[in-house]
């Protein structure tokens, strides 16, 4: 099974390409757990949500890649994306988190980029151009470290759609 994940900053279409790279390749993606877990609160996340919703994120991963049609999937997010925003928010990460990092396994990294109008939502929380420029920095960090290949992804959705399925090619 290979495994793409999309990763980047909010709003910067990660969801939306996740679909569309599924749907062009005939396949499955899997939605950012965080979502949901979060939406099903009945109060702000605290950090020992942080260890629920990366459980979450891997069995929803797990769920997909058993049901996918080929051996291709697409993730919106990985426990990168906890990693950061748990070492952001709280300054460090469970290490337990980080023990499922360093055992999971991934093919291609697709980086998002901040060149699309940050929609609001309630979920979101630094939509100033100097957070989205500062988050896409540590996460281009990330990609560049993890010894992936990756791919920069930029432009209109078509542009966007194009780069990344040629990245996908590619594998």
């Amino acid at each position: 099974m290979q495994k793409v994940v999309i990763i980047g900053p909010e709003s910067t279409g990660k969801s939306t390409l996740s679909a569309q790279l599924a749907a062009r390749f005939q396949t499955l993606w899997v939605p950012e757990y965080a979502r949901a877990y979060i939406e099903g609160l009945q109060r702000p996340y605290a950090e020992e949500d942080l260890y629920r919703i990366a459980l979450g994120q891997l069995a929803e991963e797990d769920v997909m890649a058993a049901k996918a049609p080929r051996p291709l999937l697409f993730c919106d997010t990985d426990l990168q994306v906890v990693k950061v925003w748990s070492e952001h928010r709280y300054g460090h990460c469970d290490m337990r988190i980080l023990e499922h990092i360093a055992q999971r396994r991934y093919d291609l990294y697709l980086l998002t980029y901040i060149d699309i109008p940050w929609e609001d939502d309630p979920q979101r929380e630094h939509g100033d151009l100097q957070m989205r420029q500062y988050f896409y920095n540590v996460y281009r960090d990330i990609v560049i470290q993890s010894g992936l290949p990756w791919a920069d992804i930029r432009g209109d959705f078509n542009q966007r759609l194009k780069t990344a399925a040629d990245a996908v090619n590619g594998l």
